[in-house]
Formats: C-alpha cells, sequence, structure tokens
C-alpha cells in the first residue's frame, strides 16, 4: 500500500519490524508435529501462476496447501484488534489483506489444490 503513513511512535515501529514473517512459533510447532507424525512437507513453496506469494507448508504430491495466518494481519473475526493510531489506513489494509488471501485460495483451488 503506497499510502502508508507515518508510523504512531518509533517504539511501536521498532516492535512491528521485529515480527518476523515466516518460522513464527505456530508454524514451528505445527511443522514439529507434522514432521514427527511422519509427514514431509515443502516450506515457503512458491504458489504456481502467483509470483511473489508462498505457501506456508505445502504437501505437493496431494495439493495440500496450509496457511498458518495470524489473527492481526489475516483478520481473525475474534481476535483481531484495529489500531487506533492510522485507523483508517489499518483498516485498508487488513481487508486488502483478507482479500489476496481469498484470492490465492481461490487461485490454488481452480489448480486443483
Amino acid at each position: 500500500m503506497d499510502d502508508r503513513p507515518a508510523p504512531s511512535s518509533a517504539a511501536v515501529s521498532a516492535r512491528l519490524s521485529r515480527h518476523p514473517r515466516r518460522d513464527t512459533g505456530p508454524e514451528l510447532a505445527l511443522r514439529s508435529r507434522l514432521h514427527a507424525a511422519g509427514h514431509r512437507y515443502r516450506v515457503g513453496y512458491p504458489v504456481p501462476g502467483m509470483p511473489h506469494r508462498t505457501i506456508d507448508i505445502a504437501f505437493t504430491r496431494a495439493k495440500v496447501a496450509v496457511f498458518v495466518d495470524g489473527c492481526f494481519w489475516h483478520g481473525c473475526p475474534v481476535h483481531r484488534g484495529i489500531p487506533e493510531a492510522n485507523r483508517a489506513w489499518w483498516m485498508k489494509k487488513l481487508a486488502a489483506n483478507r482479500r489476496r488471501d481469498a484470492e490465492t485460495t481461490a487461485h490454488l483451488e481452480s489448480l486443483g489444490w
């Protein structure tokens, strides 16, 4: 989003920049359990035909894509919270994330995933 506002504070900006994009706690826990159960998978697998998008955990032979979506960034209706600072921008950003998620899911389904 190119209309990104200035951060509300340096502390908030620093905190958000430290959040990992991949290999989060929930992802590592799920991957550990899958591996212990004997399942083999690919991590960060590119979404076919959609540059710059990846599948968190991909079972390529079975064409199963697993996305481990965080509540905040993906708009969980139960746990999400929208920051008060720059609220309009965040609402637009999180809505765009949900649209992108839906578009990716529809694309993978059209390919038989």
